[in-house]
């Protein structure tokens, strides 16, 4: 597992990606899931820099956990784990926008969560000893589907 802390501002997103191209740099992972893992990264880190700690700034952790099969056919996974402690917040509870609005009629904001929700293939929150985590996994393309071409490392 590879953690980090830092300052949960939006000027350390940097410091964030460079910390998950680092934990991915030894898995071949096609670009189109690493956009998306990435995405799912990028929401939930700047949720925690913008309202955590508002109008302060504190601490935010990630974790990167990967399991499964490296160099066979079984599914690679990964677990990303996020935590603040911050103002107590689940984002899990905001009800999911309705996408079948015309662009005029869809209210700002709200779509971030629900990507996360619909691109990653468990999410969960829970808040325990004052500190609010968000946990997120992904199962990578297998090993024997993945393009060699496509891959980013």
């Amino acid at each position: 597992m590879r953690k980090l802390t830092i300052d949960a501002t939006p000027e350390n997103l940097a410091i964030v990606f460079k910390f998950m191209q680092d934990a991915f740099s030894e898995y071949e992972i096609p670009k189109k899931q690493m956009r998306q893992i990435k995405l799912c990264v990028e929401e939930i880190y700047i949720n925690i820099a913008n309202y955590a700690y508002t109008p302060s700034t504190g601490k935010a952790g990630i974790a990167f956990d990967f399991w499964g099969a490296v160099g066979g056919t079984a599914p690679l996974s990964v677990k990303i784990s996020f935590e603040d402690s911050g103002k107590p917040y689940n984002p899990l509870e905001k009800e999911d926008p309705d996408i079948e609005l015309d662009l005029d009629d869809t209210p700002i904001g709200g779509l971030g969560i629900f990507i996360v929700k619909e691109t990653m293939d468990n999410v969960w929150y829970e808040r325990r000893g004052g500190h609010n985590i968000f946990i997120m996994e992904k199962e990578l393309i297998p090993v024997s589907e993945r393009e060699p071409e496509k891959a980013v490392s």
